[in-house]
């Protein structure tokens, strides 16, 4: 087992993220700030369609730029952690590992701002850059690809179904990075049984990722939405051509898949990869760790496909 990604676990350990996860973003922000190789960046925004508040983003530029497509990248964190910030050692990786130029999008967190609303300015953000590419430097639509992990991967994969329901343009691509995909992660209501296997020995357990959820949507029937599980949906036609990739350990290893299943029983083209030995949260980790190497082999081939 990777003993760094198990003293990274030690680092962000805690009892209640309900009461914590203020200490665990300021952790985040602290990591993120050690030094790093040189990479080029540029900040932009995006006003909401209600015009009440700025959207953030940031481009990554890689050092060596050998594809066209540009990767939208929805952070993971519960709905409740993460940022722009945090996320730059993570996001500059990505763009000089695949060569592609990534766009992180800084959407609003829970509590603060519950569901919909991080939801909301994920799907503004790519509705307009898929309607519009001018303000992706005229980008052939067909090169935007949406990208995720965990509470991002869910949110890439609901606002590829809302594109669809709402008559929108719809990505060609997804990459899905262990995929929130259910509502109940308890061991006793959950149907997958990595939720009983992995959730209490590894980086993520069932009482976080519950409690991520009662801060994203304290009204526990919307819970069962499929905007906030999206195995949850009647219908998944018509989506993108995509790439899932679960980790062994995780326990959200069997919804993520099962939501990969059930794209490809509706006719869709899917690929699953479940990583050997990765825990929850791999693309997060340094270059040379062997969960993210192979991740990234998978994700390169997945973008080199026509």
């Amino acid at each position: 087992m990777n003993q760094l990604f198990h003293a990274i676990a030690r680092l962000f350990a805690r009892d209640n993220v309900k009461e914590d996860y203020e200490k665990v973003r300021l952790r985040q922000l602290q990591l993120a700030a050690l030094p790093l190789p040189r990479y080029q960046t540029l900040d932009r925004t995006m006003v909401s369609e209600d015009g009440t508040h700025e959207i953030d983003g940031r481009v990554f530029f890689p050092k060596d730029r050998r594809r066209d497509e540009l990767l939208l990248y929805f952070h993971g964190g519960g709905w409740v952690t993460g940022d722009i910030e945090s996320y730059t050692p993570a996001c500059a990786l990505m763009a000089d590992q695949t060569g592609c130029v990534v766009v992180s999008i800084d959407y609003r967190l829970a509590p603060e701002h519950p569901f919909p609303a991080g939801l909301e300015d994920c799907y503004r953000v790519a509705q307009q850059i898929l309607a519009d590419p001018g303000l992706a430097n005229r980008l052939d639509p067909e090169q935007i690809v949406l990208m995720g992990d965990s509470a991002g991967a869910n949110l890439a994969a609901v606002v590829s179904l809302l594109l669809r329901d709402r008559g929108e343009r719809v990505p060609s691509r997804q990459i899905l990075l262990y995929p929130v995909t259910h509502w109940d992660h308890t061991p006793e209501g959950s149907p997958f049984e990595s939720v009983r296997k992995h959730g209490e020995d590894y980086r993520l357990t069932n009482t976080e990722v519950q409690d991520y959820m009662e801060l994203y949507v304290p009204n526990t029937e919307q819970r069962k939405d499929f905007r906030v599980a999206p195995l949850m949906a009647a219908d998944f036609t018509n989506q993108p051509k995509t790439l899932l990739i679960s980790a062994e350990l995780d326990l959200l290893c069997d919804e993520g898949e099962a939501y990969g299943t059930a794209l490809s029983d509706a006719g869709n083209s899917v690929q699953i990869l479940r990583v050997e030995g990765a825990l929850h949260g791999f693309i997060t980790l340094p270059r040379f760790a062997k969960s993210l190497r192979r991740a990234y082999e998978a994700i390169n081939a997945f973008l080199d496909e026509k």
